[in-house]
């Protein structure tokens, strides 16, 4: 493998994280092997992000994995991923912790993640939202670098006093774009939530189309709709992508965190 996708020998013999270097990825789940060999779906299956406050309800959407293209161009891309083991605060915990050290951020997706470093320029400091990470990662074949900036769930409708126990459920809400800010290519919600023996993710993509937000009004959208150009090949390789990192990561997550996280409260039973 590259030295930009993993370790050179040098550095996995002196990294602290070699004990969590898996390189080979497993299968994809059946689930999303069917999502993807189904194509995409009618839009109305996927909400629309103005419908993003639905996710705390108990239950399940109509699709919780799956791709559709909207007529103006919008992706939506869904993802459930099952998470033994794992709970809420534990995510909450790797966002804050991974982008300080592209070493940190490989072990996420060893096929596809580059770098990552905090817009800020400050290491670690324990939050994560109202902060910037700028990664460099394959989507598919095409390497990308986008600006990930984190926000209160609140700023994307979801009702923040449904969100006050974190052992119960935890929402990783952000912006992408361009590393500057300036473009918003769309959003991402991970609404994960406990379950018996673990945790389930629901990975919620909006991009594109009126989900852009760009200089210039209407125009500057159009420009940065033309410049993302994504469409259903795209968003495929984006289901499959996310559906690669998080059940990846599930599997080493609860080790990371008992040697670098805050203690017993994030645990499992």
């Amino acid at each position: 493998m590259p030295a930009d996708l993993g370790f050179t020998p040098e550095a996995l013999r002196a990294s602290p994280y070699a004990a969590f270097w898996r390189p080979a990825l497993a299968a994809l789940p059946a689930h999303v092997m069917q999502a993807v060999a189904s194509g995409p779906l009618a839009a109305p299956l996927l909400p629309p992000l103005s419908q993003a406050g639905l996710l705390l309800d108990d239950g399940y959407w109509p699709v919780e994995t799956g791709y559709t293209v909207a007529q103006d161009g919008a992706v939506r891309v869904f993802v459930l991923t099952e998470m033994p083991a794992v709970s809420p605060p534990m995510w909450d915990w790797w966002f804050a912790w991974h982008g300080s050290e592209s070493e940190r951020y490989k072990l996420w997706h060893p096929g596809a993640h580059v770098a990552a470093r905090w817009a800020d320029g400050k290491g670690e400091t324990g939050a994560y939202v109202g902060r910037t990470s700028v990664v460099d990662e394959y989507i598919g074949p095409s390497l990308q670098r986008f600006g990930i900036g984190f926000v209160p769930p609140a700023e994307l409708g979801l009702d923040a006093a449904r969100l006050t126990d974190p052992a119960r459920q935890v929402c990783i809400c952000a912006r992408g774009g361009l590393p500057n800010g300036r473009v918003i290519m769309g959003v991402l919600i991970h609404h994960i939530r406990a379950v018996p023996g673990g945790a389930e993710m629901r990975s919620r993509f909006w991009l594109g189309g009126e989900n852009i937000s760009a200089p210039f009004g209407w125009l500057g959208a159009r420009a940065a709709g033309a410049i993302a150009g994504m469409g259903r090949a795209q968003a495929a390789d984006l289901l499959v992508h996310c559906a690669q990192e998080m059940n990846h990561l599930a599997a080493i997550l609860p080790a990371i965190y008992a040697q670098f996280g805050p203690g017993e409260a994030g645990r499992t039973a």
